[in-house]
């Protein structure tokens, strides 16, 4: 549709590697995203935080990933699941949210009971 002449077909490693690109850039958005607010909003991360984003953000500019093994996330995704939470975390840190907080139900009433 966009840049793409309709003629042409992708192969599937031209799309893995595709899915794997956007899933990079996403990753790469996130850190610097969180990094951004934390300096924006004054908020002081701690050591183990700074030094997490960064040796993230390293090992996604040179491997294109962030981990090697498989039990720890899908292999499309740049972050494994931990990793995920933990950087969502941090940027819910330094935009002033609370942690665990965070649209924990979305835009539904939470069940009865919580």
């Amino acid at each position: 549709m966009f840049g793409k002449s309709p003629g042409k077909k992708r192969s599937g490693k031209e799309l893995r590697d595709a899915e794997r690109a956007r899933a990079k850039r996403a990753a790469l958005r996130a850190l610097r995203k969180a990094r951004l607010a934390a300096e924006k909003t004054g908020v002081k991360l701690s050591d183990w935080e700074g030094e997490f984003l960064g040796s993230v953000e390293g090992r996604l500019e040179t491997y294109g990933r962030a981990f090697g093994d498989p039990e720890k996330g899908p292999m499309s995704s740049s972050l494994s699941i931990r990793q995920t939470v933990k950087v969502k975390e941090i940027a819910a840190k330094a935009s002033g949210q609370k942690p665990g907080k965070a649209r924990r139900f979305g835009n539904r009433r939470p069940p009865s009971g919580v």
